[in-house]
């Protein structure tokens, strides 16, 4: 396994003297900034419902690089991919994977982090012919002298079949940490049948809204969630208040409910 230096700010600009024993997590498919059926650009709100939930670790799925054809149509398109645009003076740290490339630009997953990320790697994860997806890993450095937590974004396919092959490979991913290495997983898992939590138990993975209210979050359409397709596993950590932002804006915003949780190392 091979992972590279982030991209953001220095070390020292990161570092904080307070130990963190507890954070929290957001995570959030931005629907690369649009309203559902791409009727709006809502970015900038997106920008500030995000920055109101105060969490350290964001985790983003379809989030923009680069657009050539963007900026012509809409006058507050930000001058800055879009995942630095949501970072904005919060998350000093950031790390993009990018999934899909086109002639006019590219998206992918995206983790901004108010803590150091020491190390960062996208894990191609695409079905040959078919979508392309990736699984962002990155590495996080917390305050203090505590165990570094490793953070893995993930956008899975549409069709079954395409999932449980990246599932795997998210499993193979996993048997390379070590076996006590914090771990949270998080992201758009498509997985409306709900087949990835038995396919990721053996791994050590415990879903948060599953270990708490019985099943996996309603979290699309955002509107009136009826299918859980996003998640948050965790291994090695506890988990608290889980949460599904579905009130407005959240629910106006993007076409994915976004999920939160405490984490406690």
């Amino acid at each position: 396994m091979s992972l590279s230096e982030p991209i953001g700010v220095t070390d020292e600009q990161a570092s904080v003297n307070t130990a963190v024993h507890r954070f929290t997590v957001l995570t959030v498919n931005t629907h690369k900034g649009f309203t559902a059926l791409n009727r709006r650009f809502i970015l900038p709100e997106l920008r500030e419902a995000v920055r109101s939930v105060s969490a350290d670790v964001v985790f983003l799925q379809e989030v923009h690089g680069t657009h050539e054809q963007h900026p012509k149509r809409y006058s507050n398109w930000p001058a800055m991919p879009q995942y630095e645009f949501l970072a904005d003076t919060l998350w000093p740290q950031f790390a993009y994977g990018r999934n899909a490339v086109y002639p006019a630009g590219d998206h992918g997953n995206a983790l901004l982090s108010k803590f150091q990320i020491v190390r960062h790697d996208n894990l191609d994860v695409s079905i040959s012919g078919h979508e392309n997806r990736g699984i962002l890993h990155c590495v996080l450095r917390l305050p203090g002298d505590g165990p570094e937590v490793h953070a893995i974004c993930v956008h899975l396919g549409l069709r079954e079949a395409h999932r449980n092959e990246q599932l795997n490979l998210l499993a193979r991913r996993l048997a390379e940490l070590p076996s006590e290495a914090p771990v949270i997983v998080a992201g758009d898992f498509n997985d409306w049948r709900q087949r990835a939590d038995g396919l990721l138990k053996p791994c050590g993975l415990h879903e948060v809204f599953a270990q708490h209210h019985g099943k996996p979050a309603r979290s699309f359409p955002a509107r009136l969630p009826a299918l859980r397709l996003d998640r948050i596993y965790v291994r090695n950590l506890k988990a608290s208040r889980p949460q599904v932002l579905t009130t407005r804006p959240w629910s106006h915003l993007s076409d994915h409910a976004p999920l939160s949780v405490e984490i406690e190392l």
